[in-house]
């Protein structure tokens, strides 16, 4: 079938190529994320289980946290490559791909994508450092039941910018997946 402006909004779901799935750029730039945090979150971690438990040596809580920074990675790539399978029919899924393409023309989830991207990404920047720091003093605070440390805007600051984060990423791997279909389609 060829796709022209008008066939793009008319198409059902059984006609819209699925391959490939959506997700690979948002678990990838999820995992960079991932990474910057635990990176930073390294030192207080080894800190506060160097107070709550003495007997543990630095180098363990280390060698445990690049443990589940590798477990975390694995379990992504084999969570994308299951979807990447279930897109080119190898494997079976009852689950529906995306409500949001079979309601809306494909010109306007691609503006709303953009829009999502440019709002999220520029938010996620500037609440970057903050909300990362909060992050990793959160850490320290639930570990060691420091209320009065909780600071109820840094936590917000902290909320917002990995919501706006995670908004930001899911647009973009929805813009180069559509676009990705889009090539492979002509």
């Amino acid at each position: 079938m060829e796709y022209t402006s008008s066939s793009r909004s008319t198409a059902t779901a059984r006609d819209r190529p699925r391959f490939p799935a959506y997700g690979p750029i948002d678990a990838v730039l999820g995992l960079v994320l991932f990474y910057v945090v635990v990176d930073r979150a390294t030192p207080t971690v080894v800190d506060v289980f160097g107070e709550v438990l003495p007997d543990v040596s630095s180098s363990t809580v280390e060698l445990g946290l690049a443990i589940f920074l590798w477990f975390v990675v694995a379990v992504t790539l084999i969570e994308q490559l299951r979807r990447q399978l279930i897109a080119l029919a190898v494997l079976e899924s009852d689950q529906r791909e995306s409500i949001v393409a079979d309601i809306l023309p494909w010109d306007v989830r691609t503006g709303g994508y953009a829009v999502l991207l440019v709002a999220g990404g520029l938010l996620a920047w500037l609440t970057f450092e903050t909300g990362v720091e909060t992050a990793i003093e959160f850490i320290r605070i639930v570990a060691t039941l420091d209320t009065e440390a909780f600071l109820l805007s840094e936590f917000i600051v902290m909320v917002l910018f990995f919501v706006s984060f995670s908004i930001a990423t899911y647009s973009l791997d929805r813009l180069v997946i559509d676009g990705i279909r889009m090539l492979l389609r002509e």
